[in-house]
């Protein structure tokens, strides 16, 4: 199996192949030290992040700590933090509508399907999402959420969430654009790629002189907290603006101070046109029911497997299953909105020494400790900023070369990446099932008309190779082509069918079988078969099927060109070996 994670910087999500170690090296064993580095990064990302989401910055800080105690118990991999994502909080805009009543209950029934998964067994269900329509999931994610940031990042007012109208409104605004918002967003920008550094830089030696040591763990610390650093001193440099009398940035205004009130999930909601009723609730958020667990699943798991091969170790998926599952419902009594593993705060616990999940045991605490002291300095944090840390986090979404690699690869992928990609600009559940349901297409046409090779001179007697399996789609057509083939041949002749690739026979496939097999008789020619795996031949003979088989092409060939020295391989009960395991 390849395993592969969700490469982002603060979600993760695009399937690569695991990331090699970058940068200087700690000592192992370092939970501490792992907590603060992964706090200094979750909590200034879970205020971006709930600005995605269209709630309150305080629900990203709910959101970010009920799953680092959750996972401690219950995770079964030591680098893995769940929390606020990218993706996922941009899953969560689009199926909540900006209210905290409906994001806190997406949370509570996400948890519900993902653990109905874990305990009916249906974890499988994450393999029908093909390569293919992640990327372009998340590539259409990455613009989404980008271009839905340069309003805060150029201090844009009164501009539309929806993706076509928020690009006009943008564009048609840039006259309004707020200086201080734009000089102080193109700063931090700049400075969040300080994490280029971190890839230069060479890892730490014992041997080295101890400045060389020291230099590179600043270099080290600084790109790790580099939102946090960022934030901060944006944070200090509108304060110190507003102490002065000046409001030259737009700013986050106020922040809930204190810990969630410890309460189940609203399943009702009083408007000022009546109440919405819970049954209400599930017909508003619809698809996201399926969507948002689904993806919180795929998100997690993947990297979870990616870091435990790195890292060589195991993980056990249904723990995972189960683990992603509680947080969630957990985490709806502490007015969280859904959450997922995160590749970004997980490769910066794995780079900090983490050996076992109590690091985020730490980050949780200090996660709770900003809630209940450093709210009221949130408020000179400028959106400008936190946008900043959001295009960052999610630009390395944005696969450019994904579609030149699938022109080399197999060109028939571009199809339900394209359908993907184009359709989640509208709706993002359009875009996920129409991608799934063109890769189901595409492997059911692989199914119903699989590969027959044929040499291209004319020869006697015909060979064809079946490249794929054969099952009940596919029997028309491979009765269809032999018969025309050889049948309809002027004059006709022989076949052999070179049948290595096909490991299972379905009832309907041995009909056919059966006729193809009297369509030659009656012309008095043999259809030959070549390279049977012995759970077909064991089929072939509950059935009573007179076929002729042989081990090799060159003895159907002798045997069928009346050459001397070769027989048809017989078979019976006694002489078909009994097959161990299943194909």
């Amino acid at each position: 199996m390849v395993h592969g994670v969700w490469e982002d910087d603060g979600a993760g999500h695009a399937l690569v192949p695991p990331p090699g170690p970058e940068g200087p090296q700690l000592p192992p064993c370092r939970p501490a030290g792992a907590g603060l580095s992964v706090a200094l990064t979750v909590i200034p990302q879970a205020l971006a992040y709930a600005e995605v989401a269209g709630l309150p910055p305080q629900y990203g800080l709910y959101s970010a700590f009920v799953g680092c105690f959750v996972y401690f118990f219950l995770g079964t991999s030591r680098d893995v933090t769940l929390g606020p994502t990218a993706v996922m909080s941009l899953l969560v805009s689009s199926y909540t509508f900006r209210e905290p009543a409906y994001a806190v209950l997406l949370a509570f029934l996400s948890g519900c399907v993902q653990l109905a998964m874990r305990f009916l067994c249906l974890g499988f269900l994450l393999d029908f999402i093909s390569c293919p329509v992640i990327k372009g999931f998340t590539s259409a994610a990455a613009i989404t959420i980008g271009v839905g940031q340069i309003k805060n990042l150029l201090g844009l007012q009164r501009i539309p969430r929806q993706f076509f109208l928020q690009l006009y409104h943008t564009f048609r605004s840039l006259g309004e654009t707020r200086v201080g918002d734009a000089v102080l967003g193109l700063v931090c920008l700049l400075l969040l790629l300080l994490r280029l550094m971190r890839a230069h830089a060479p890892p730490v030696h014992p041997d080295m002189p101890p400045g060389v040591r020291l230099s590179l763990g600043l270099v080290w610390t600084a790109t790790t907290a580099r939102n946090a650093l960022v934030v901060s001193g944006a944070a200090l440099m509108a304060y110190s603006c507003d102490v002065a009398g000046h409001r030259p940035f737009v700013l986050t205004g106020e922040v809930v101070q204190g810990l969630p009130a410890v309460r189940p999930p609203h399943f009702s909601v009083t408007t000022a046109n009546g109440t919405v009723s819970f049954t209400q609730m599930v017909q508003d958020m619809g698809a996201g029911l399926a969507v948002v667990p689904l993806m919180g699943l795929l998100e997690s798991i993947a990297v979870a497997k990616a870091f435990a091969s790195q890292n060589n170790y195991r993980i056990d998926a249904n723990q995972e299953l189960l683990s992603i599952g509680l947080t969630n419902i957990l985490g709806s009594f502490f007015s969280s909105f859904p959450v997922t593993g995160s590749f970004g705060r997980t490769a910066v616990n794995a780079q900090s020494g983490v050996c076992t999940p109590a690091g985020g045991l730490v980050t949780g605490v200090l996660v709770l400790l900003s809630l209940g002291y450093l709210t009221s300095l949130f408020y000179y944090i400028p959106k400008a900023a936190l946008a900043a840390v959001i295009i960052m986090a999610v630009a390395p979404l944005l696969d450019t070369g994904i579609a030149r690699t699938l022109w080399r690869v197999r060109r028939l992928d571009l199809l339900p990446l394209s359908v993907t990609f184009l359709l989640c600009f509208w709706e993002v559940q359009y875009g996920v099932l129409a991608g799934t349901l063109v890769s189901l297409l595409v492997l059911l046409r692989s199914v119903a008309r699989p590969g027959l090779q044929a040499p291209s001179n004319i020869c006697y007697p015909l060979f064809l190779w079946v490249a794929g399996g054969l099952h009940f789609p596919a029997v028309e057509a491979l009765r269809e082509a032999v018969t025309s083939r050889a049948l309809g041949a002027s004059p006709p002749r022989c076949a052999v069918l070179e049948c290595s690739h096909v490991c299972s026979l379905d009832y309907t496939v041995v009909l056919g079988l059966r006729e193809l097999l009297e369509d030659f008789r009656r012309q008095g020619l043999t259809l030959a078969l070549v390279g049977l795996q012995e759970p077909v031949l064991h089929v072939l003979l509950s059935a009573d099927l007179n076929v002729q088989h042989f081990p090799s092409l060159e003895e159907a060939e002798k045997y069928l060109s009346q050459e001397p020295g070769s027989q048809p391989h017989s078979f019976s009960e006694d002489s078909v070996p009994k097959p161990s395991l299943p194909c």
